[in-house]
């Protein structure tokens, strides 16, 4: 038991935050987006259980709603790098040679940049918006997995069932497709679960500075952002969304640490 702790409290937080996302905006009942000047600032109570923003819009319902965005995303971003990584990574580890150097080369002067730096820019460039942030946010996410998976190539294409593969005429592509990768699912698995918590990160910091969700829509970032000039009169409309963006991170890293061990365990 005391094995699976990670496991057990990263799945129930992972799934709490799962349905938040999806049903979370019925359960809060109040539309996020409604103005009412007269509630500005009000603080927490029964009719507001997060009280109310500078305009009077709830902020329990705008966590609500924030959490539905940040899954949104860090699931698109996870799953835009996964691909992108794993077929570079997968042509790098099968192809070997003068290929594998080149692409590897390539992987690592994008490494040379800080990622989150690197988004920022890309960001800054194509401009505020939820499309132009996943595209962001995954040019600094899917080196990670090309590295990965050409590592686990490199290491699983020695197997004897790759070689009965190969005698038995199969191409490289399907070799690739149909023996390889499935063979690493497991650490795709764990290293795309840490991956989906790194990105709630990186989109909240970068809807705090303006590059991602635009207000009014609401996001856990630009709801930080739009607290912090209210912090010592109303300081809840900053502990809410970062008590959120701590839980969701928490939740994913537990479960990725438990997959890893549960992995572990089976090697």
């Amino acid at each position: 038991m005391t094995r699976n702790a990670s496991l057990a409290a990263g799945a129930t937080i992972v799934a709490l935050f799962a349905i938040v996302a999806a049903i979370g905006p019925a359960i809060a009942g109040v539309d996020p987006l409604a103005i009412h000047l007269s509630e500005s600032l009000a603080p927490p109570s029964a009719a507001h259980l997060l009280g109310c923003d500078a305009l009077g819009r709830d902020v329990f319902a705008r966590i609500m709603y924030g959490a539905r965005l940040s899954l949104g995303v860090s699931v698109s971003v996870v799953a835009l790098s996964l691909l992108v990584g794993s077929l570079i990574g997968g042509i790098a580890g099968i192809s070997r040679g003068w290929i594998d150097e080149a692409i590897m080369r390539g992987v690592d002067i994008v490494l040379a940049f800080p990622g989150i730096l690197l988004a920022i820019a890309l960001a800054a460039i194509l401009g505020p918006g939820i499309v132009d942030l996943v595209i962001a946010l995954s040019a600094m996410g899917w080196t990670t997995y090309a590295r990965l998976v050409r590592g686990e190539v490199l290491s699983l294409r020695e197997r004897e069932y790759v070689h009965a593969a190969e005698t038995l005429g199969a191409g490289t592509g399907r070799v690739l497709l149909a023996h390889l990768l499935p063979a690493m699912a497991g650490p795709i698995a764990v290293q795309a679960t840490f991956g989906v918590g790194g990105i709630i990160a990186a989109e909240a910091a970068l809807s705090f500075l303006g590059l991602g969700a635009l207000p009014p829509t609401p996001s856990w970032g630009n709801m930080l952002d739009a607290g912090r000039a209210f912090i010592l009169v109303a300081p809840y409309l900053t502990m809410a969304p970062g008590v959120a963006i701590g839980l969701a991170i928490l939740g994913f890293n537990l479960l990725g640490d438990g997959l890893a061990q549960l992995a572990g365990t089976r090697s």
